[in-house]
């Protein structure tokens, strides 16, 4: 956002500028996150929990940050409800439910090795014209994981030595392959998902109707998808040949899903 454009009250736009400081739930995570990298780099206590509390806090900070992209186009796009709704302090606890935002998203991550979709921010799609800002709008979160996944890649790509810190490698891969998960998860023509949206507002008006009484439902829709032998089949051969095509070790970010699931021993 162009912090120029600022009056002598403080305000950005017409909005506080607290409303886009960050949380400290999320400098939280975020301080988890270095912390926990740093434990596991170091083989410090017990590596699987280090692991654990590595990729869990990773995956929340990359659920954060996809959540903020969506809202901060919108704000630049015209919508201002995004600040007043706290959606630009990347507080995780503002976007949508906990239990759907966090606690499901984080339980897949473990029992299935599945970026989810987690979080929503509600936009006021009145308030953006022009259908191409919408689609933006809706296409920078995806956009957040696919910057993430390739930066979590670039060690794998230059060489690193995977086996002189095993876990801390293991825990990076898993968390890059969670990012291609859920970017095309996200990107998927589901009504409701990211994917959806992008194409909404290109649809014909009769079309549109339908999406929109469908998108409530999109989250069961991709479950089913997802449980379907084919499509499911479809999708995980689709995840595995990006990570193959990106230079990402299968062998190591299944050993970091080994590694999170502490409690197998």
């Amino acid at each position: 956002m162009n912090f120029d454009q600022r009056d002598q009250e403080g305000l950005v736009l017409g909005v506080p500028r607290a409303a886009f400081r960050p949380s400290p739930i999320f400098l939280a995570l975020v301080a988890l996150f270095v912390t926990s990298g740093v434990l596991a780099w170091n083989g410090f206590g017990n590596i699987r929990l280090d692991v654990f509390l590595f990729v869990v806090s990773g995956w929340l900070v990359s659920l954060c940050l996809h959540e903020y992209a969506h809202a901060v186009v919108a704000f630049r796009a015209g919508d201002r409800s995004v600040a007043h709704r706290g959606y630009l302090t990347l507080n995780p606890l503002k976007y949508s439910h906990p239990l759907l935002s966090i606690i499901l998203p984080v339980a897949v991550v473990l029992l299935g090795g599945i970026g989810l979709p987690g979080g929503a921010v509600w936009i006021d799609r009145h308030q953006i014209p022009g259908r191409l800002r919408h689609s933006l709008v809706s296409l920078a979160g995806p956009a957040t994981n696919v910057v993430f996944a390739l930066l979590l890649v670039v060690p794998f790509a230059i060489g690193v030595d995977v086996f002189a810190r095993p876990g801390f490698w293991a825990g990076v891969a898993l968390l890059a392959f969670l990012q291609v998960t859920a970017s095309l998860l996200n990107l998927l023509p589901v009504p409701g998902l990211d994917g959806g949206n992008v194409i909404q507002p290109w649809l014909s008006a009769q079309w549109r109707r339908g999406y929109d009484l469908m998108a409530p439902y999109g989250f069961l829709l991709l479950f089913a998808l997802l449980w379907n032998p084919t499509v499911g089949g479809w999708f995980f051969g689709g995840v595995f040949a990006i990570g193959d095509l990106i230079g990402l070790p299968d062998y190591l970010y299944a050993d970091g899903l080994r590694l999170i699931r502490f409690w197998q021993g």
